[in-house]
């Protein structure tokens, strides 16, 4: 058995050698332990102080069950928001609910009643200490996030604390919670993570194909009617020199049509296991007849929902560094710190965008209307198009009225991507299922700036300006700390 802990409120589990025992857990102990989550697709990866786990820790293994809060202390059941016409809540597994998406999505379906399992191994925390980074906003445990939650809603988010490239947790994991449905973020989402050196690029490949293959398995194994709901990329596409569609697209070639898959350019290494990602999921919904949603997101922005300003406690991380950060984030912590705008190349290169406030908009329409048996559905997940150059002005323009020096600068690009290109991109699925988009006007940058104004004297500096080069990477693990 794997490392598994439930913990609808916060637990430590106490080993012996063959009984499994539950302790309440102090909130004066420190249970983040990486060396607890760490499994073979962690191996070499995220220890490399010399300082290993021993051969026989690595193979041991177990299986725990946490015991579930007393019928007493629960919230009351409420009935779910979605279209189903029973009272009984739906079950929503979010994996990856500890990071920048998937927080933010666990309490938004919290708040709609859904009933909520997070799935996390906490190694997003993890990076912050190898590469020496750290959010702009302070973020707390994910224990005292849930606990927070709990204390002031009164809803119960259920939490399992493990890897999904380890299929033992996950199996448990899912017979345990029994979803309805699975929400998937749990993947190393950065580009230039992924092009750092061999092991980040090899440790995303694995973790991300790997982890969703394990998904399509335990829904296929535990959860035939289950609804996989996957977090892919925009950034699948490329940049074509024709309109991306939704997917899919007709071809008519020697008098023959059909319609296929649209193309693939991914321009990454993470990128391209977004691509697997896509193809294992069609795969399976055609030979399984496993239900999915692929929705590709284009570059989020912001960091405030209901849920999350409701207590510094539910606060949600923002990235500004290089590695992590991305467009938006990163040119309004830029500009609080009174540090040029740092433009790649040329600027034009373009892409979709979307408030976070949307991600979990279009995360509940996707699970409320959810894709037919055997059906592989891909969202277009942004609401506006945006170039680099147009947002670098949209930020000037709002840094002025606030009273910031606001300047630009122009970076040699250190990624490989086409500078200046047509991009025209269909999104309308979402629409038509009743997104309500937030669109980014001046009020929101206001706010945004406000933001990082507020939180700048944790800002390092040092960070800002890029030092990973697609074109540089090596086969030598990189050291990243500052």
């Amino acid at each position: 058995m794997a490392h598994l802990l439930l913990s609808p409120c916060p637990s430590v589990i106490s080993l012996s050698s063959r009984k499994n025992s539950v302790k309440p857990f102090s909130t004066k102990q420190n249970f983040f332990n990486p060396q607890v989550l760490s499994r073979s697709s962690l191996k070499g990866l995220l220890f490399q102080e010399n300082k290993p786990i021993s051969r026989r820790r690595r193979r041991r293994s177990f299986g725990f069950r946490a015991a579930s809060v007393p019928i007493s202390q629960q919230a009351p059941p409420e009935t779910s928001t979605n279209n189903d016409s029973s009272s009984k809540p739906k079950r929503v597994m979010v994996i990856g609910g500890d990071g920048y998406c998937g927080w933010a999505t666990a309490l938004h379906l919290s708040k709609k009643n859904y009933q909520v399992a997070i799935v996390d191994n906490l190694v997003r925390r993890l990076f912050d200490h190898q590469l020496g980074l750290e959010s702009l906003t302070p973020i707390a445990s994910i224990h005292d996030r849930i606990s927070r939650w709990k204390a002031l809603t009164g809803k119960s988010i259920e939490l399992y604390v493990g890897d999904i490239c380890d299929f033992e947790f996950l199996a448990e994991s899912f017979k345990s919670f029994q979803p309805d449905s699975v929400v998937h973020f749990g993947e190393q989402r950065s580009a230039p993570y992924s092009m750092i050196d061999r092991s980040r690029a090899v440790f995303t490949q694995h973790n991300n194909v790997i982890g969703t293959l394990n998904v399509l398995f335990a829904i296929k194994e535990f959860g035939e009617d289950c609804h996989l709901v996957k977090l892919g990329t925009m950034g699948e596409y490329g940049t074509p020199n024709i309109d991306i569609e939704e997917g899919y697209i007709t071809i008519t070639h020697n008098g023959r049509t059909d319609t296929l898959p649209y193309p693939k350019q991914a321009s990454s290494f993470y990128h391209l296991s977004k691509v697997h990602d896509s193809h294992n999921i069609a795969f399976t919904c055609k030979a399984w007849g496993i239900r999915a949603t692929d929705l590709n997101q284009g570059v989020v922005y912001g960091v405030k929902t209901d849920e999350t300003e409701m207590h510094e406690e539910l606060r949600n991380r923002l990235d500004y560094d290089a590695v992590f950060g991305t467009a938006l984030n990163r040119f309004c912590v830029q500009a609080a710190v009174g540090h040029p705008l740092t433009v790649y190349g040329k600027g034009g290169q373009t892409r979709g965008y979307l408030d976070i406030r949307d991600t979990v908009q279009c995360v509940e329409l996707a699970i409320a209307n959810p894709a037919k048996a055997g059906e592989f559905r891909v969202f277009n997940q942004f609401t506006e198009q945006f170039s680099v150059n147009e947002l670098a002005s949209l930020v000037t323009k709002a840094g002025l009225k606030l009273g910031l020096d606001v300047t630009k600068m122009t970076v040699p690009n250190p990624r490989v991507e086409a500078e200046e290109h047509y991009y025209n991109a269909k999104h309308t699925k979402l629409m038509e299922l009743g997104l309500e988009p937030h669109y980014l006007s001046e009020s929101l940058l206001d706010s945004l700036l406000n933001f990082a104004v507020q939180f700048r004297d944790r800002v390092d500096t040092k960070q800002i300006m890029p030092s990973v080069s697609w074109k540089k990477i090596g086969v030598k693990t990189k050291s990243m700390g500052a």
